[in-house]
């Protein structure tokens, strides 16, 4: 089915919009929390004394929750409903900010930085498929990229938040009305984690799930004040494309006849990991720490932070502009060749600069070569990859293994990202030449991957994209 054939857009886009826009706060939390750490980072090593292993766990630890909360998101949603997820991950966000704000140890703030990733896991899980089942085709990938641009507000938002208390405090270990300021950056959590709650009580819950468990009418009233189009042939089409699914979510629903994984997984797998081992995390978990390293101040390292999530979120609205023009293989394609170009100039930069108490010193152009190339970077990254691995992920799953196939790329995704964050310190350390090195790798092995496997979803309907690839 074309996408002009799914809708005309005869619902008003404004009503589909702030329903997905609700959907994308788990987004906005999602990068708050995965971000926060970045300005607290130096604090928490200061005030436990810890470094190296240790502080690189305390920073990973969420991503531990991640994997696991994306892992059961999945198939918690299949039970209870997609919105039931989005309540809960908002009390595991709450739950978290509290409990990082009052740690005690560097031992039970990793504790509470897993709660949270708990949330972040389910959150980065439900958003896109609840936004891919209540879109009309031909927005859909706008749509799925409010998700993106919510996570990089997030992470723009702690940025702020971290820089905000810096200066007002002094320093990340100050005090600010009687509290730690990196505290503080733990505590502003609270209030969009309990917005997210509260406002998810008031969307749709999923036609696709309402028809698969039974409930054909109320999902034609949400088909039909949000998606438009025929809606009677639309449930048919989601119906029949739930044939075979068991009442259980299993892994085995990922294997074909020939008890082999199905290639789209193989894809959805691909995309998740990619994105992370070009290295992404890197510049919004350590920049300000790395930045540092290399001759800046805290507050400059700080705004230079600030300034690439700002570059973040302008980019990823250009990708909402695209995606649904463009489509899909395009962006990642031109995203994988620019991400390897900025990166391949990053590690020679570091790889070529004199060593100075065991850290590079970046002399005359090669600081603001190396603050380029790490922009070029993160907008190659914020117009392609960001965003439409989201996106794909949430619509290029054939509906009978969607939620259990998002569940091992999203929890992949995540291992992918622990990989990544914990292992920094140890290659930075080594040399951050040898570690944009290895991100380059990833970068050029991601050119081919696009190339050979992944095909275009633009235009088509979730029930064609289920026909096509189950």
């Amino acid at each position: 089915m074309s996408e002009q054939q799914n809708s005309s857009l005869d619902v008003p886009l404004g009503r589909i919009v702030l329903v997905a826009a609700t959907a994308a706060l788990g987004g906005f939390l999602f990068g708050f929390d995965t971000a926060v750490i970045n300005g607290a980072v130096g604090a928490i090593g200061e005030r436990f004394g810890v470094s190296g292993f240790l502080l690189g766990f305390a920073v990973a630890s969420a991503l531990i929750g991640c994997a696991i909360g994306a892992w059961y998101a999945g198939p918690v949603a299949d039970r209870l409903g997609r919105i039931k997820v989005m309540i809960i991950a908002a009390v595991l966000f709450v739950v978290s900010s509290i409990g990082c704000a009052a740690a005690f140890s560097v031992w039970d703030l990793s504790l509470w930085r897993a709660v949270g990733g708990l949330g972040v896991g389910a959150a980065s899980i439900i958003a896109p498929a609840y936004i891919a089942e209540v879109s009309p085709a031909g927005i859909r990938g706008r749509l799925g990229s409010l998700q993106q641009l919510a996570i990089v507000s997030g992470i723009f938002v702690a940025l702020l938040t971290a820089y905000a208390l810096v200066a007002a405090a002094g320093s990340a270990t100050a005090t600010l009305f009687g509290i730690e300021a990196w505290r503080l950056m733990f505590l502003a959590e609270l209030i969009p984690a309990v917005v997210y709650g509260v406002l998810a009580f008031t969307i749709p819950e999923s036609p696709r799930f309402l028809i698969y468990r039974g409930q054909r009418q109320r999902a034609l009233k949400v088909l039909h004040k949000y998606v438009g189009g025929d809606v009677e042939r639309t449930a048919d089409e989601i119906e029949r494309s739930f044939q075979g699914r068991t009442e259980r979510p299993k892994l085995s629903v990922l294997r074909g006849p020939s008890r082999r994984i199905y290639p789209i997984v193989w894809a959805g797998l691909g995309l998740a990991i990619l994105q992370q081992f070009t290295g992404i995390n890197v510049i919004f978990y350590y920049s300000s720490v790395l930045w540092q390293a290399v001759g800046f101040t805290e507050q400059d390292s700080l705004i230079i932070t600030v300034i690439t999530s700002v570059t973040n979120i302008l980019t990823t609205v250009v990708a909402i502009v695209l995606i649904d023009k463009v489509g899909r293989k395009p962006l990642l394609l031109v995203g994988s060749i620019g991400q390897f170009a900025s990166l391949a100039v990053l590690a020679i930069t570091f790889a070529t600069a004199p060593v100075v108490n065991g850290e590079p010193l970046l002399q005359g152009a090669a600081s603001p070569v190396a603050l380029i190339a790490a922009n070029l970077f993160v907008v190659f990254f914020g117009c392609t990859w960001g965003p439409i691995m989201w996106v794909m992920l949430g619509e290029m799953f054939p509906n009978k293994i969607r939620a259990m196939a998002l569940a091992v790329a999203g929890a992949a995704q995540w291992a992918a990202n622990f990989v990544v964050s914990t292992t920094f310190p140890a290659l930075s350390e080594a040399g951050l030449g040898l570690a944009y090195g290895v991100y380059t790798f990833f970068a050029f092995v991601s050119i081919f991957f696009v190339i050979k496997f992944i095909q275009e979803t633009k235009g088509e309907t979730l029930e064609a994209l289920s026909e096509r690839d189950g």
